[in-house]
């Protein structure tokens, strides 16, 4: 732990922002599984709706600077792929 007063602040704001980005992560990869079960399922409506929410969540990751936006799009890319496979 720091000694400088300033130092110890900046060590708590960065836990804080850990546990928040670790929520945000854990929250967009359980997006992605939920698209990639309804996929297995063949369950097209579920798979569209999932689809959707994973997309929001992948856009809101970058914007938040917690996944790079090349990420975004192969996954967004690899998605819609998946989905569209469903008859």
């Amino acid at each position: 732990m720091a000694n400088i007063k300033s130092q110890k602040k900046r060590a708590l704001t960065n836990l804080k922002r850990q546990n928040a980005k670790k929520g945000q992560k854990s929250e967009l990869k359980t997006a992605i599984k939920r698209v990639q079960e309804a996929v297995k399922a063949n369950d097209k409506e579920a798979a569209v709706s999932a689809y959707n929410e994973a997309n929001k969540l992948l856009d809101k990751a970058v914007v938040n600077h917690i996944k790079k936006g090349n990420y975004a799009a192969r996954q967004k890319s690899r998605l819609a792929k998946a989905v569209n496979t469903i008859q």
